[in-house]
């Protein structure tokens, strides 16, 4: 954040955190509550087709930016970052932190001017406030459906998404950790 604030005192900086969840046709169950020794009602699909949701989240005010991509790769990366930035207000420089994906270190991403990356330690998701969210997207509008065809994946990605990206005070309480208030805080 300091070295941020450094290269860009014009502008108010903006912290964001980033990831990307895959949903799709080959899903994960979720954990439920139910009678013991009984096995909870679910479906599971097995076939193999999915969409990515990228997603970032500024924890301060709620702020969520996101886009349903067909796969996570550099040029999807580079789409991301393009588009989020042109969200930004022109007084405005972004500090994304996302993990080491192999994907966000490429060279060949293109990282607009008004974003800076910083990378999580390595095997640290705990350290990424977003994952909390897909937990909450995966159990409450994604988990134990059978999804028709890819168009059925991304429908329901989108209204997941809208449906938090819409919701600022649960953003903020899933994502806003108590050392990431000390941070902007600083």
């Amino acid at each position: 954040m300091n070295a941020a604030i450094e290269a860009h005192p014009d502008k108010t900086i903006r912290l964001y955190f980033q990831d990307e969840a895959r949903v799709g046709q080959k899903g994960r169950l979720c954990h439920r509550w139910w009678q013991k020794g009984q096995r909870p009602p679910g479906r599971c699909d097995k076939r193999f087709k999915w969409a990515y949701i990228f997603g970032a989240v500024a924890p301060e005010t709620g702020d969520a930016f996101g886009l349903i991509l067909p796969r996570a790769d550099t040029s999807a990366m580079s789409v991301f970052l393009a588009e989020f930035a042109k969200t930004l207000p022109e007084n405005e420089h972004a500090v994304m932190v996302l993990d080491q994906a192999g994907w966000h270190g490429a060279n060949a991403l293109e990282i607009p001017d008004n974003v800076t990356l910083v990378t999580l330690p390595p095997y640290s998701p705990e350290l990424n406030p977003v994952e909390r969210l897909w937990l909450y997207l995966r159990q409450r509008f994604l988990s134990l459906r059978v999804f028709e065809d890819q168009e059925a994946i991304i429908d329901a990605c989108c209204q997941a998404w809208n449906a938090v990206a819409d919701d600022a005070e649960r953003i903020k309480s899933l994502c806003c950790q108590p050392w990431i208030k000390k941070v902007i805080s600083k």
